[in-house]
């Protein structure tokens, strides 16, 4: 052999393979996705609609114009029911996407860190408004914590379900008197319901992130088809659900300042 015909199988060999088609499969490469679905978007839109119509009739009763009971009327506990768990379920969709967006730990925490700010704003305005039942404990204090825990279990839908399913259902059933104190009564397993205006406990709430969670990597593994078609609904639907921390913030003073000015231009 040639002193340039060994030079070129050396250089031959030491090239690397391709690789084969069953290696590649194996080990896909991890493309990033998508922060937002507008099917996603739009639905959070839908939920913060809803809660404003909550918050509108309650801000109705607040100014004596009407006597809705939401503490034992069930079509007004159902509604409320209906909004906070499409809220916290989509907490659970949301770490999905952020994770399947290749979000980074910094970036989680700043989100987190903006939530809590806006929950402690919440209850220094609350304290403000109702000294007495101010909210302590409420949809953003519980978003903020529940969001911490069911991290780490992003990419573990099927020990996020399991978990979820129990923290629901544990919520639901049992109850202590050592939970009725302000602190334990985060938690949830409350015999009574606080006295608050807004009241989000970790049980059963943080069970229907965690079940989110699972809905979330179920949605992913079929490209979000299903929610495709909620894509096609109004586009202030998707506005909202892309910007429903803000919208949330400033939704209930200004419906309280347009009410009082109108209420008060009316006498």
């Amino acid at each position: 052999m040639s002193r340039r015909s060994r030079k070129a199988r050396a250089t031959r060999d030491a090239a690397p393979c391709p690789a084969s088609p069953v290696s590649a499969a194996a080990s896909p490469p991890v493309q990033p996705t998508a922060a937002r679905v507008d099917g996603i978007d739009a639905l959070r839109g839908f939920a913060l609609c809803l809660m404003i119509v909550y918050h509108f009739a309650f801000d109705l009763r607040f100014y004596g114009v009407t006597v809705s009971d939401f503490e034992h009327d069930p079509f007004w506990l159902g509604f409320r029911a209906v909004i906070v768990s499409l809220f916290m379920g989509l907490v659970g969709v949301s770490l999905v996407l952020a994770d399947r967006a290749g979000a980074s730990t910094a970036h989680f925490w700043r989100r987190v860190a903006i939530i809590a700010a806006c929950a402690l704003a919440v209850s220094g305005g609350s304290w403000i408004a109702f000294p007495r039942s101010f909210i302590y404990f409420g949809i953003l204090h519980c978003i903020a914590v529940a969001s911490v825990l069911g991290w780490p279990l992003v990419r573990l839908p099927a020990i996020a379900f399991t978990v979820g399913c129990t923290i629901v259902l544990a919520g639901l059933t049992l109850s202590h008197p050592a939970f009725d104190t302000q602190v334990l009564s985060t938690v949830g397993f409350v015999t009574r319901k606080p006295y608050t205006e807004d009241y989000v406990p970790l049980a059963p709430w943080a069970g229907v992130v965690f079940i989110g969670i699972a809905l979330g990597q179920m949605l992913a593994r079929q490209s979000f088809r299903i929610v495709t078609p909620l894509a096609r609904m109004p586009a202030l639907l998707r506005w909202l659900g892309r910007h429903s921390l803000a919208v949330y913030m400033v939704h209930q003073p200004i419906m309280l300042g347009v009410l009082w000015v109108a209420l008060r231009g009316g006498r």
